[in-house]
């Protein structure tokens, strides 16, 4: 993607269901999960880079001695910071210590950060300030090990006002005004109230206070915390959990939002954002990873029984089709195959904008996440060349001369590396007085393979702001003099903001919107940004599922095409000398790429949850009141 998002955050939650001695004899280390935590997150870091934390917790522990470590960081590679100060802490009890390098048990109730529980989260922020006390996992502390939460997880809530104010009504007194401190605070009250009751039953049954606590554990009914705690949540998430006795939860929104994947066999539990990640660290087949149910937690007690549990009575699938474009790696075999075929499916718009001739026309891709789809464009241009060499040999009215056949067969598609991505700039935390300068130096491209004849067809996954291909890509393709820059999406065109984890916040920011603006003044048609101001202002005191969507009738009057033209327009400028069009992937064959995934809200605007309808109005009347304020 040209223009850097912030985006998705990312989880991994290991349970070991051995003691620590069977990882030390099998694999040689009672840090086995330590090790593997630390690939995890690794696998994952293509989804969070503001922050990383690690958590861990010791079961069986006596009182008095540690059982939760924790480490967070904001550092520039937060991942290996957070894991080069566990490997300093180690490293230090091991030199301190040499007697505990051959006894687990030592091990276990000395040293940090070992133990059969553990939990990664890797952040990309999309509420609060990036500080590391806005970094995941958070911990909720309590002298009573069952009422200790700690909670991380990739989500985005859009009635975070509405869930505030319940704690409020509660009485509780919430220390910050946030969707993750409001979601703990959540789960924690019926926490509480759960630990409260089953301590009571107890206590009727006969059995002392230091007796409650280990049946505390086992009587504990996580699901039906759950279900109290989530039952007014409005959001897309994948919520992992753990208790401070050792029991631990990982739970996915109704509509399938997020992604959620596991694996268990009798060694271990694992769960994370991502099928290839848990496939390659634990070396699993594709099929032995399960995709968690919308709606559904996966449970695991302290015993080590493992169960899934229906929460929430789940919506229609609308599971985040945006994962397989861009976001999720493509490693995974599914998403390979879509992201091809993407490319595939928008092809022949391609020829269409270029008459066909291929002879006269070089393909590229932006670097790096638009490869795959390239892949799949280059094998249509390969079929359609295969089809024209055929009807040449075969149509011609006299039979080929050996070096017209060889003329005929030796065609074949254009390809270059014309887009390197020369810096590694994020971009998007640039202040604004350095971002454009900043900006065209991103990319740069190669000279000396283009003809001033010769059409360049470039694809990217998506065009969300388009200030990167404005600042730099077109002015560096421009410098190719090349007759025509065709740049390809392979998503469609993004209309509308995303609010269940994407920072996609505000409408003014999409180029989409920009257009469709530039268009309806063009048409005499700008009256309607007011009128649709005021159907939006009319519904902010209705409840959620009354509202609707009225920002799409900005976007009604005209078609996508001449949205994808006026966007062209927006992007080029009197500097750029080739003719430029831009051609974007149409809903219906993202939904032929993507089967599995059809949440489109940010093409279509058509959300999963009574929430977003709300979000996406309260995005509309900030950008007419020039309200910089997020819309959630």
């Amino acid at each position: 993607m040209s223009d850097a998002l912030k985006h998705e955050c990312g989880i991994a939650l290991i349970r070991l269901l051995k003691p620590l001695e069977y990882y030390k004899e099998k694999y040689g280390t009672a840090f086995y999960g330590v090790n593997k935590m630390y690939l995890m997150m690794e696998k994952q870091h293509n989804r969070g880079q503001d922050g990383a934390g690690f958590v861990s917790i010791k079961l069986d522990t006596k009182p008095g001695e540690r059982y939760i470590s924790r480490v967070r960081s904001i550092a520039q590679q937060p991942i290996q910071d957070i894991f080069a100060q566990i490997n300093e802490r180690i490293n230090k009890e091991f030199m301190e210590h040499p007697e505990y390098a051959s006894d687990v048990t030592l091990q276990k109730k000395h040293i940090p950060y070992i133990g059969e529980l553990l939990l990664g989260h890797v952040r990309y922020g999309t509420f609060g300030k990036n500080s590391v006390e806005s970094v995941h996992p958070f911990l909720r502390q309590n002298n009573w090990m069952h009422r200790n939460l700690i909670l991380a997880g990739n989500f985005n809530m859009t009635n975070v006002k509405q869930l505030f104010k319940n704690l409020v009504d509660l009485g509780q007194h919430p220390k910050e005004y946030t969707d993750t401190i409001t979601i703990m605070e959540k789960i924690g009250h019926f926490l509480d109230d759960a630990v409260s009751k089953v301590y009571k039953d107890l206590k009727k049954e006969g059995y002392s206070k230091n007796e409650c606590s280990p049946l505390i554990a086992e009587r504990l009914n996580v699901a039906k915390i759950l279900r109290r705690a989530a039952k007014n949540w409005d959001g897309g998430y994948a919520m992992a959990g753990l208790l401070g006795h050792g029991d631990s939860f990982v739970l996915r929104d109704p509509a399938g939002i997020r992604p959620t994947y596991y694996y268990k066999d009798d060694e271990i539990v694992v769960v994370a954002s991502e099928r290839p990640v848990i496939q390659t660290v634990f070396n699993v087949d594709f099929d032995d990873v399960k995709e968690l149910d919308p709606g559904h937690a996966i449970i695991t007690k302290k015993s080590g029984e493992i169960s899934i549990k229906k929460i929430l009575e789940p919506l229609e699938r609308k599971a985040c089709s945006f994962e397989r474009i861009y976001f999720s790696r493509g490693s995974d075999a599914e998403i390979y195959k879509e992201r091809k075929l993407l490319g595939k499916l928008i092809m022949p718009k391609v020829l269409e904008s270029i008459d066909n001739d291929i002879k006269n026309s070089v393909f590229s891709y932006i670097p790096n996440t638009a490869e795959t789809s390239f892949y799949g464009m280059i094998e249509t241009v390969e079929d359609f060349l295969n089809k024209k060499k055929t009807d040449a040999i075969l149509k011609g009215k006299r039979a080929l001369s050996s070096e017209k056949v060889t003329e005929v067969l030796s065609q074949r598609p254009r390809i270059e590396k014309i887009a390197i991505k020369d810096v590694k700039l994020r971009t998007f935390i640039t202040e604004d007085s350095s971002r454009d300068d900043l900006v065209a130096h991103v990319y740069d491209v190669t000279y000396g393979v283009i003809k001033p004849t010769d059409n360049l067809v470039i694809i990217d996954d998506s065009i969300v702001r388009g200030t990167t291909l404005k600042m730099s890509i077109l002015k560096m393709l421009d410098r190719l003099k090349p007759k025509k820059i065709v740049v390809v999406s392979s998503a469609p065109q993004i209309r509308y903001p995303d609010c269940y984890g994407i920072d996609m916040a505000n409408l003014e920011s999409l180029i989409a919107f920009r257009a469709a603006l530039e268009l309806l003044k063009d048409n005499n048609k700008y009256h309607l940004v007011e009128e649709v101001y005021n159907k939006c202002k009319a519904q902010i005191d209705l409840d959620d599922v009354e509202v609707q969507n009225f920002v799409k009738e900005i976007y009604d009057p005209f078609t996508d095409d001449e949205i994808s033209d006026k966007i062209a327009t927006l992007l080029s400028n009197e500097n750029i000398n080739a003719e430029v069009k831009l051609i974007f992937q149409t809903v219906d064959n993202l939904h032929k790429a993507c089967p599995k995934n059809l949440g489109d809200w940010y093409f279509t605007g058509n959300y999963p949850t009574s929430g977003g309808n709300r979000v996406v109005n309260r995005a509309f009347i900030n950008f007419y009141e020039g309200n910089k304020e997020r819309a959630y």
